[in-house]
């Protein structure tokens, strides 16, 4: 899931294809900005987001907007909507009605990160940072497709609890996914 090389997330990059060409990504969380630069060079516009941008380098395509996710502070990206939401390794547990509201009908939800029975192998072991059993499909149940689902052990880059979802918001697509053009 973290890759020091900034290469993107398997899961993310398996999954792209599922996010329409002239999608707008936000990518939450983007840490040194492996998925910004990936949908960015895809093609896509891309809003990041994080506490710390000092990683984030200037890219074509990309807006970097600073914010505190967790301090209280109101959802910084008010009325703006997106074919896409990527997060991988963050949980902030009070975001998620702004995160799936922040998606377009037709929108993908690439999600990705740790957990419970990650403790077992370190960091994070706070179960305020680790996903119940089947979390990610009780958040999206009722109003998005599920494309595709995990929740397993990983060994690579490290041995790891996780949980990823594919999935999209019910609703009509506005134009053809990425990998049908």
């Amino acid at each position: 899931m973290a890759d020091a090389r900034g290469v993107p997330s398997p899961w993310v990059a398996q999954w792209a294809g599922l996010i329409a060409a002239d999608a707008t990504v936000l990518d939450v969380a983007a840490g040194g900005g492996r998925h910004s630069r990936f949908f960015a060079q895809r093609g896509h516009k891309v809003t990041a987001v994080d506490r710390d941008v000092s990683a984030l380098a200037a890219e074509p395509n990309v807006e970097i907007v600073q914010a505190d996710l967790e301090d209280g502070s109101p959802w910084p990206l008010p009325g703006r909507s997106f074919g896409a939401v990527v997060v991988t390794n963050y949980l902030h547990r009070p975001l998620f009605a702004a995160l799936l509201g922040a998606l377009m009908p037709g929108g993908v939800l690439l999600y990705e990160t740790f957990m419970e029975g990650n403790e077992r192998f370190g960091r994070p072991s706070n179960p305020e940072f680790l996903l119940k059993d089947g979390e990610l499909l009780e958040i999206v149940r009722g109003r998005f497709s599920v494309v595709a689902y995990e929740a397993r052990m990983i060994s690579e880059p490290k041995m790891a609890m996780v949980q990823r979802i594919a999935a999209r918001l019910a609703g009509p697509r506005a134009s053809r996914p990425a990998h049908e053009s």
